[in-house]
């Protein structure tokens, strides 16, 4: 017990005795853990601490519904709990990223904690662990092997919900309104680098707000199956210990706190044993990745100059950008947005590989999985917002840059071909290549076609 005289505590449990900081909530397992695990400073997110405490709060009011825990027990459980879940005792989850692979050390580290607040509550001193016990009553009808799988999930699902996915509508939006207001603006098309016939910076920026819905309803499809829990299936997924109601009621409980909708898991075995829906999920984020690196990149391309690039568009200034170079503005928002989804995409090749690592009944990979798999979700949700804030919703178009560009494109010349024929077409690309006349200077002066039927066959805005 915590002398006043020490900074330490001493509890023991199977394998022998420990010391452990005086005023931790934590206790001998989550110490352990801490003595074990100096590897990388980094810890599980606020989401899942979160997560954890509405797990340990909903199973405590049902096995109390159920009967099965004592009145007086469940309910400073439930409070303790409660105070997890508002982020209280962040600081009391010390254990890193990379422990065992069931996340064991962070359940008992949950239940630690709740059971020491509680008892705290009922007037106990810290290790006491009467009455209530972080196994027999936190940890009631439940095994890290299924409690860490389903803070996975409940933490994805909050996540992507409730934060990441407005931020993509918001882009989205944003870009379709862009797409609006620039759709009179006809501009240089490009394929392989190359000057293309011409297309509308509308048509452009329409193209980018289709890429941005499409990766939202990916994303979307996922969240069916990350909503199962494996909640109720304890060890091995057969529910040994767990109430046969336990996990129905539990997720009802999860869904009312969370407004959202979780299930118990369709089959336990799989809930357990596999990853896939993290594994699917984080493929959708990955593939949304991609499209961001080609939205930020054909902006910062087309925003390139102002005199020595395309300069189509003009790039809001939200920072200098160099400390030799006064004057000079770069597109730094497209470059930060760029290295979040390098990010993202880094994390799924991680995530793919926990994937793997199901053997027979247990994925031994899931910290390391939870870590990458919600740090790609609030990177993606803070890189879009900053990007589509700072750098979209201030664009504008350089309308004259886009016609000067048009104007001066041998790619003019393909709207000929139907008329005069691709190798007649390319030769006059040529010769106004060679000569460095206007191409309808030459169409006219080699009495191709008259002036008026010039403009007409070579009228940008027709070709769009």
């Amino acid at each position: 017990m915590a002398d006043k005289k020490k900074d330490y505590r001493v509890e023991k449990d199977s394998l022998g005795e420990l010391r452990i900081p005086a005023q931790a909530l934590w206790g001998v397992q989550t110490q352990r853990a801490v003595d074990n695990f100096h590897i990388s400073g980094l810890r599980l997110p606020r989401e899942f601490i979160r997560a954890l405490g509405l797990i340990k709060q909903a199973a405590a009011e049902t096995n109390l519904s159920l009967g099965l825990l004592d009145k007086k027990i469940a309910e400073t459980v439930i409070q303790a709990a409660g105070e997890v879940v508002d982020g209280q005792w962040d600081n009391q989850f010390p254990v890193d990223v990379f422990q065992t692979g069931s996340g064991t050390s962070t359940n008992m580290n949950a239940n630690e904690v709740i059971a020491n607040r509680a008892n705290e509550i009922l007037g106990r001193p810290l290790g006491s662990k009467t009455p209530v016990h972080p196994n027999d009553h936190v940890n009631m009808g439940q095994s890290s092997n299924d409690v860490i799988p389903s803070c996975i999930h409940i933490a994805g699902v909050e996540t992507i919900k409730k934060g990441l996915l407005p931020v993509l509508q918001d882009f989205r939006s944003q870009l379709e309104q862009k797409a609006g207001e620039f759709a009179a603006i006809v501009k240089l098309g490009r394929t392989h680098l190359q000057d293309a016939t011409p297309v509308r910076l509308g048509q452009e920026f329409g193209g980018y707000a289709a890429m941005v819905g499409y990766g939202i309803e990916r994303i979307e499809a996922c969240l069916d199956r990350l909503s199962e829990l494996a909640l109720g299936g304890t060890a091995v997924g057969t529910g040994l210990n767990s109430h046969p109601e336990f996990a129905r009621l539990a997720a009802v409980r999860l869904s009312e706190k969370t407004g959202l909708a979780f299930r118990e898991a369709e089959n336990h075995f799989e809930a357990q044993g596999s990853r896939d829906a993290v594994v699917h999920t984080s493929g959708a984020l990955k593939t949304l990745s991609v499209s961001l690196i080609k939205i930020a990149n054909d902006i910062r391309w087309l925003g390139s100059g102002p005199y020595g690039g395309i300069g189509e568009i003009l790039i809001p200034a939200v920072q200098p950008g160099s400390s030799i170079m006064p004057g000079k503005i770069n597109p730094v928002m497209a470059e930060s947005l760029i290295q979040v989804a390098a990010q993202v995409t880094g994390c799924d090749a991680a995530i793919t590989l926990g994937g793997l690592s199901g053997n027979f009944e247990l994925n031994v990979m899931l910290p390391f999985m939870a870590y990458n798999f919600l740090f790609s979700i609030k990177l993606l949700e803070k890189g879009v917002e900053a990007f589509t804030r700072k750098c979209i919703s201030g664009l504008k178009a350089d309308k004259k840059r886009c016609r000067e560009l048009v104007d001066k494109s041998l790619a003019m010349v393909t709207a000929l071909a139907p008329v005069i024929g691709y190798d007649r077409a390319a030769e006059i690309a040529k010769e106004a290549y060679r000569t460095g006349k206007p191409l309808q200077e030459v169409i006219i002066g080699e009495k191709i076609l008259s002036p008026e039927e010039v403009e007409k066959v070579l009228d940008p805005e027709k070709m769009t």
